[in-house]
C-alpha cells in the first residue's frame, strides 16, 4: 500500500486502507494517504534499476488484493481461474514485477 499508488489504475479498488485515508484525513499525518504513494506501479521498471544499482540482491513486496480481486470476486475486466474470477491487469503487473526482478538478479 505504502509504495504501489495508482489506485484507480486498471480495475483496481479502494483497499480499507483508501477508504479509511479519505474519510477522515485528519486521523493520519499531514492528510497523507497512498494514492500516489511512491508511484511503483507506474515507476517499477526505474525502482528495479535503482535496486539493481544499489546491489539489493532480494526485494520483498506485498500483494495489492484490490488490484488482483478488485471487488473481492469480481471485476469488469475478469479472466477465469477455476473458479477464482481474477483482474488480469493486476496480475500482468505482479507478474512483470516478478520477471524484471528476476532479470535484474534480485
Amino acid at each position: 500500500y505504502q509504495i504501489e499508488g495508482a489506485i484507480r489504475d486498471d480495475n483496481r479498488m479502494p483497499s480499507i486502507w483508501d477508504t479509511f485515508c479519505h474519510v477522515d484525513e485528519g486521523k493520519h499525518c499531514n492528510g497523507q494517504n497512498g494514492d500516489v504513494a511512491c508511484d511503483h506501479y507506474h515507476r517499477m521498471e526505474e525502482d528495479v534499476q535503482l535496486m539493481k544499482q544499489l546491489g539489493i540482491k532480494s526485494y520483498r513486496f506485498s500483494i495489492a488484493w484490490p488490484r488482483i480481486l478488485p471487488n473481492g470476486s469480481h471485476s469488469t475486466n475478469i479472466t477465469t481461474v477455476g473458479e477464482i474470477l481474477v483482474n488480469k491487469p493486476g496480475v500482468d503487473f505482479y507478474n512483470k514485477l516478478i520477471d524484471t526482478l528476476l532479470q535484474n538478479g534480485i
